[in-house]
């Protein structure tokens, strides 16, 4: 699934080089829910970024299903993360003037689908995550667990092959980081969706099937 090779980042901050990444070679299969930890600027959330199209890399290679997508132009990487990867951010980046269905819509929109299929998709999905008496809430009549529902619902709607998660549970407190956390296990386990999230919460560790941990830049324990 994501085969990464000799990976760097470095950040140019005036005179001086920051090295985020000094060299991160690892595997990921399909079907695996992994978490990337290490401490604070340990060059997890700078991987993940890497993994999921939002930044590019100094040096290194990825590998995505055998494509080499840091060969991709801006438009095919757009396309590419568009259509084949989902994502999910510690704030919720939902629109506050749109309903969560209308939210959840906007990527299937943005593909040209149907507007009867991406309405039926959005329904389906809200429900899946569990919020299917909310379809025509706004945002602010939503708990912040229900918005990051919302917002996992939008990352699912175009199938993709993975879902990135930065952080999902950092702005929420423990009861609706485990809704989270046993919503992302279910679709893994029911659906064999690929899940790479981000977290420094050591507990968190007992949903996922594997750690990825990240120390200064490198991987310090793979496990």
């Amino acid at each position: 699934m994501i085969r990464v090779q000799d990976l760097k980042r470095i950040y140019v901050m005036g005179k001086v080089e920051v090295h985020a990444l000094k060299g991160v070679t690892c595997k990921i299969d399909e079907g695996e829910f992994v978490a990337m930890m290490g401490p604070s600027g340990s060059g997890k959330s700078t991987l993940l970024h890497q993994l999921g199209l939002l930044d590019t890399p100094t040096e290194g290679k990825i590998m995505i299903d055998g494509v080499d997508v840091l060969s991709l132009s801006d438009h095919e990487k757009t396309v590419y993360r568009l259509t084949r990867l989902g994502y999910v951010f510690q704030e919720y980046a939902i629109l506050p003037e749109l309903t969560a269905t209308e939210n959840v819509c906007l990527p299937a929109m943005m593909r040209g689908e149907k507007k009867e299929l991406y309405l039926k998709s959005s329904s389906d999905l809200l429900k899946t995550v569990g919020l299917g008496d909310r379809l025509h809430h706004l945002p602010q009549e939503l708990s912040g667990g229900e918005q990051q529902r919302v917002a996992i619902a939008r990352a699912l709607i175009n199938k993709p092959k993975i879902l990135f998660a930065d952080e999902p549970c950092a702005n929420l407190d423990t009861k609706s980081s485990r809704q989270i956390l046993e919503l992302f296990k279910e679709l893994n386990e029911e659906l064999n969706q690929t899940i790479v999230m981000v977290t420094h919460e050591e507990w968190h560790k007992e949903y996922v099937d594997r750690v990825i941990y990240l120390k200064d830049g490198l991987i310090e324990k793979n496990y």
